[in-house]
């Protein structure tokens, strides 16, 4: 009987940690989220939409870039990412690839961890994208006033194609 209390107990505490079925209506918000975040502030270059969407104590760890704070990681979009000329980084999640964990306190619903792999790519006027490498990802997002701020990133395994 022990056993059976003990296996009962491993097997709900796995499913209260386990990543939503993504036809749930969490992850495909959160889907949604990603694909809008990343679509106005890396591939649009929206600094004004970016900064609002990314929490005051955002800490960004990159296994090439080290790790940067919210002001650190906003000069560096500029920088690196949206700084004009004829080729322009964009990002893309594989959809497949993405997982949604939510994270709760006393049952209710304050952020999620975010997990995937994207592409990266240039983008030039009137040609095709061009691949050029992948990453690993994990998101925790928090949910502040009824919007999902951007908190902490790992950024990690980036490989060239």
């Amino acid at each position: 009987m022990k056993k059976l209390i003990v296996l009962f107990l491993l097997g709900t505490s796995v499913g209260l940690f386990a990543q939503v079925a993504k036809d749930s209506e969490l992850f495909l918000k959160m889907k949604k989220h990603d694909s809008i975040f990343f679509a106005k502030s890396f591939n649009d270059c929206d600094i004004a939409f970016l900064e609002k969407a990314i929490h005051p104590d955002l800490v960004f760890y990159h296994d090439q870039g080290g790790i940067q704070n919210k002001k650190t990681f906003l000069e560096n979009v500029r920088k690196n990412i949206c700084s004009g000329g004829s080729q322009k980084p964009i990002r893309k999640v594989k959809s497949e690839s993405l997982e949604v964990y939510p994270l709760y306190n006393e049952g209710k619903l304050y952020g999620v961890v975010q997990t995937g792999i994207h592409d990266f790519y240039l983008k030039e006027a009137n040609k095709k994208d061009v691949f050029t490498s992948e990453a690993k990802f994990t998101h925790v997002y928090l949910l502040v006033d009824n919007q999902w701020l951007l908190k902490e990133v790992l950024s990690f395994d980036h490989k060239s194609k």
